[in-house]
């Protein structure tokens, strides 16, 4: 493996209890190309469904073990010399609970994480092919800084196509909107209320409205004071002269005598207050109507805008930055119809410019498709990217991205979602993650090889080797030619232990690698087919650059 593939994230190891077959599995993984071989029906496609859990693939309770309440998949993974863990325990009620690093994580969470880093190919995930958008982001990866500007372009002239159609779809509302709004910020602004002033209105009106009662009562307490025949500041200054002549004696006397003066004193200080009070004039009718009226027009604007005053003016000034928003829209509707129009033509300048490099980027990039699918068993298949211009500008383009592909000669092209078979798409989606490159640093294969063999099979492995150079690989397969390609063999065996059948995985080493692939050939372990299987593994040697037999005593 390169360098770009050793800094990558790699999966060392696999944990597996109560999956199926499987009882307890401990699996130590490797980079390069890893290929799973066994008998039909050993349970090969295990270790496939165990990475999809990790993927986030649905949990169905009938994979766990007969007997068993629950299983546990966990990955162990390096990338940069630190180790990182994803696991998924699913119970027999359903329960699904994720972990990444020890730590409890929605499923989704733990199926994004796990994207980033592996790609499952099953025998039926080519069809995501068979979508014009694969297809398109297929070509778009070639041309990745148009599409990204179109995308861009595109984005702008939505926003600002989509303010414009409120604002005008929105005409009869927002002068509703400003009526109402223009009207509520008026009335408080016109009232200007001020915080805290109800308690003294309060308090003022009802001095107004009871002032004769007021004034009748100072009178009287006036009277008892100083005015009356008997009044208590006379009854003072007579006690005070009295009490005089003993105080010059007495210390006490005297200390109680200076006492009652000062009582006098007070007595005497209230009397013009109360005679103020008493003579005032009667309440004014016109201070009362007034007073009255703006604690009415305060309540008012309570019941409307309240419950306090303070919310009042708070409501004030949200519904005024409204209202100023409102009126901006109004200013700002004939500016944006140009700004639109503006970037409408912005937009199909970007997207004349994608299709100018998806034209460019399209014929080298089929022909180098086309090279791999003839190797792989297609010698006459035609391949090519159209591109037909939509009627009006979409999110990913002017025109719609569709592969077309013929696999026999004589017969007329078309959109590779009508006219290829499963096994076709199967090499073609081979092609794709050897030519472009796979998407995430671990790629698994799940009997990508069906109904191939021959010459196909032989270009299929050269295929995987090769991809195998660039990323950690591992492929279930039943095909020799494959098999002897790789870097680890493991064989997946099935066996009965106590009445109950169990699956295990093991690494070959060399002996035990040329039986299985004697086995493969020709269904025994003869002479024959031994050294079939050693001029096999030794061709896939010589193929690869002599890594092979190290790679398989490792």
């Amino acid at each position: 493996m390169n360098r770009r593939a050793q800094q990558a994230p790699l999966l060392t190891r696999l944990e597996v209890q109560s999956l199926a077959t499987i009882e307890t599995l401990d699996l130590e993984l490797s980079g390069g190309l890893s290929v799973f071989t066994g008998e039909t029906g050993a349970g090969k496609s295990i270790i496939v469904d165990a990475l999809g859990l990790l993927l986030g693939e649905r949990a169905k309770p009938d994979l766990i073990r007969r007997g068993e309440e629950q299983l546990l998949v966990t990955g162990f993974w390096v990338q940069g010399g630190e180790e990182a863990i994803s696991s998924r325990r699913v119970s027999r009620q359903g329960r699904s609970v994720a972990r990444l690093n020890g730590e409890v994580v929605a499923v989704r969470e733990l199926s994004g994480w796990a994207e980033e880093r592996l790609t499952i190919h099953w025998q039926h995930s080519a069809v995501r092919l068979l979508s014009h958008a694969a297809q398109r982001r297929l070509l778009d990866g070639r041309c990745a800084e148009a599409a990204a500007a179109y995308s861009a372009a595109y984005a702008a002239w939505q926003a600002a196509a989509a303010r414009l159609e409120r604002l005008r779809t929105g005409e009869r509302e927002r002068a509703r909107l400003l009526d109402l709004l223009e009207y509520q910020v008026g009335e408080i602004r016109t009232v200007a209320p001020q915080p805290g002033e109800e308690e003294p209105l309060s308090a003022q009106l009802s001095r107004l409205t009871h002032q004769e009662a007021i004034a009748g009562a100072a009178a009287g307490a006036l009277d008892l004071l100083a005015d009356g025949e008997v009044s208590a500041e006379g009854l003072m200054q007579a006690a005070i002269k009295t009490l005089g002549a003993g105080a010059r004696y007495d210390q006490a006397s005297e200390a109680l005598l200076g006492e009652l003066r000062t009582a006098l004193d007070a007595v005497e200080a209230l009397v013009p207050e109360l005679r103020q009070i008493a003579e005032s004039s009667a309440p004014d009718p016109e201070e009362i109507e007034q007073t009255e009226e703006r604690l009415t027009a305060l309540n008012r604007l309570k019941a409307k805008y309240g419950p306090e005053l303070s919310d009042v003016l708070a409501f004030a000034d949200k519904a005024e930055t409204e209202l100023a928003s409102l009126q901006q829209d109004q200013e700002d509707a004939g500016d944006l119809a140009g700004e639109v129009e503006r970037l409408y033509g912005a937009l199909l300048a970007a997207g004349r410019e994608l299709d100018t490099a998806r034209t460019g980027a399209a014929g080298p990039l089929a022909a180098g498709l086309l090279a791999v699918i003839r190797e792989l068993g297609m010698p006459h298949a035609r391949l090519e990217f159209g591109l037909t211009p939509l009627p009006q500008p979409g999110a990913a383009g002017l025109s719609d991205v569709v592969l077309l592909f013929s696999a026999n000669p004589g017969e007329n092209m078309g959109p590779l979602a009508e006219v290829a078979s499963g096994g076709e798409l199967s090499r073609v989606m081979l092609a794709i993650s050897t030519v472009v490159g796979a998407e995430t640093p671990v790629v698994i294969f799940d009997e990508v090889d069906a109904g191939i063999g021959g010459a196909a099979a032989v270009a299929v492995a050269k295929q995987l080797a090769q991809l195998g150079r660039e990323r950690q690989v591992m492929v279930v397969t039943h095909l020799a030619q494959i098999a002897a390609r790789a870097d680890h063999h493991y064989r997946v065996e099935k066996e009965v232990v106590g009445g109950r059948t169990v699956s295990r995985v093991r690494r070959l080493d060399q002996a035990e690698r040329e039986a299985e692939l004697a086995r493969m050939l020709g269904g025994q372990t003869s002479g024959a087919a031994l050294d079939h299987a050693r001029e096999l593994l030794a061709s896939g040697t010589v193929a690869s650059g002599g890594r092979k037999r190290t790679a398989a005593r490792r």
